[in-house]
């Protein structure tokens, strides 16, 4: 499995271009951890926001377990990927998914936590931070991913046998969390980092080795039989939306009728939700200061919606639409706007959920940045990557291209947001002003992909 994943990669990208991506990774990491010792952050806190990302990070790698039920039933055309194969090698679907995910520990420990642990190193060693202490962040880094990837294998895995069954044990979860506060930590591998003992090791590590054994064997794979057309369906939406070509309407179904459905929207929108709230927490702790929660959320989940964008066009290609008397520029409207149907709304609802910790008039920012920043978003997707976001994101120069795109609009929005204390409304101001700029080069943006991606199927 190693082995296709690398040849499919050199022959989309080239070897040098895909092999460099571990040092784009590595650059970009090292100048986060800069800009966060300039402004003194403590490094302790660093790590600390290190592993949660890196969970949050493995929920996302983890819905694998959707994409492989659609796989089976035949929903992504001719895409077949090994671990779908299943159907046709003897060798159970279990102990495929197995070695999968085992695979995919290896692979992005590679590619994305040894580069970003690698990256830490300077910056650790100027703080006095031990070479033994870096050694073991690299080791409870990999297993926070870890917990985050079978975590979310495990629930996709339960989900296929009842729904009920997972919400049940994600409530569960959540309440125990809740009530023990912090402790929860002591059952993930950060707290192997934070106090370096065997019981810790213990404690933290048996939920990966749970979670791990659980979401293969949970997993139960989808029949292979085509769902029946749902035409009356389609018309409905079609004529709700207002929406001629259908695109939309297509786009919208296509994510409703794949597994997780459009939950697995809010799923992708709740990482970045967590991931805010812990920056958040993280800041307001380490400097005393209560940045502006509505600018931050709309910024980080307005960025969001990048992953709404992978949802929509996960069973498209270019070429595809060549049979059609459509264009690519009609195409990539038809699915702004099934994109934004999808990620505002899931988004106005985290913000709603936000107002349990915050002031909702702090909020109120995020009403203007979040579905502003999605428009920049679609827009530079568009035109970077085309109608295969997941796949050509991992052609290095596309990498950086796309990662500087974001990061000229998301670091100032984020920079308002934390010296909104200091300097007042003005700068939440700015940031919705600068995020009305963004939005009208994502439209720009977009109307530019459409010619541009049908030069290069010409070529």
């Amino acid at each position: 499995m190693l082995r296709e994943e690398w040849r499919l990669h050199e022959h989309l990208f080239g070897g040098r271009r895909f092999a460099a991506f571990p040092a784009a990774v590595a650059l970009l990491a090292a100048g986060g951890f800069a800009l966060l010792s300039y402004t003194g952050t403590e490094f302790g806190t660093v790590a600390a926001g290190l592993h949660g990302l890196l969970f949050f990070f493995g929920l996302q790698v983890g819905t694998i377990g959707l994409v492989g039920r659609d796989a089976l039933r035949d929903a992504v055309g001719d895409v077949t990927l090994l671990v779908f194969s299943a159907r046709t090698l003897p060798v159970s679907w279990n102990r495929l998914l197995a070695v999968f995910l085992w695979k995919d520990l290896v692979y992005y420990t590679g590619f994305f936590i040894t580069p970003i642990g690698l990256a830490a190193v300077p910056t650790a060693l100027r703080t006095g931070v031990a070479p033994g202490r870096l050694a073991l962040l690299w080791l409870t880094l990999i297993g926070a991913f870890a917990l985050g990837v079978t975590l979310s294998l495990t629930l996709a895995g339960a989900a296929t046998r009842s729904r009920l069954l997972v919400t049940g044990a994600v409530t569960v979860v959540v309440a125990v969390i809740l009530w023990s506060g912090a402790e929860a930590l002591a059952y993930t591998p950060y707290a192997l980092y934070r106090d370096p003992a065997l019981p810790s090791a213990v404690r933290g590590f048996a939920p990966v080795a749970v979670f791990g054994v659980l979401g293969p064997v949970l997993f139960r794979p989808a029949d292979s039989g085509a769902y029946r057309t749902a035409n009356e369906r389609f018309r409905t939406v079609r004529s709700w939306l207002r929406d001629d070509d259908g695109l939309s309407t297509r786009a919208l179904l296509e994510v409703s009728r794949s597994s997780g459905s459009v939950w697995k929207v809010l799923l992708s929108m709740g990482v970045l939700f967590g991931v805010t709230a812990l920056l958040l927490g993280a800041v307001t702790a380490a400097t005393g200061l209560e940045p502006s929660a509505g600018v931050a959320f709309g910024t980080l989940l307005g960025l969001g919606s990048f992953t709404t964008y992978s949802w929509v066009t996960q069973f498209d290609t270019a070429e595809e639409y060549l049979r059609y008397p459509l264009s690519i520029a009609t195409v990539l409207a038809g699915k702004r706007r099934a994109s934004l149907l999808l990620s505002v709304p899931a988004g106005l609802v985290y913000l709603g959920v936000a107002t349990v910790w915050y002031d909702p008039v702090t909020l109120a920012p995020g009403l203007v940045v979040l579905p502003l920043l999605s428009v920049y978003v679609f827009g530079v997707t568009a035109f970077v990557v085309g109608l295969s976001p997941t796949e050509l994101l991992f052609d290095t120069p596309r990498f950086l291209m796309f990662g500087a795109a974001l990061s000229v609009v998301a670091m100032p929005l984020l920079v308002a947001a934390l010296v909104e204390p200091s300097f007042g409304p003005v700068t939440t101001v700015a940031a919705m002003a600068l995020a009305a700029v963004a939005a009208v080069v994502g439209l720009l943006l977009q109307r530019r992909a459409g010619p541009r991606w049908e030069r290069r199927l010409r070529q």
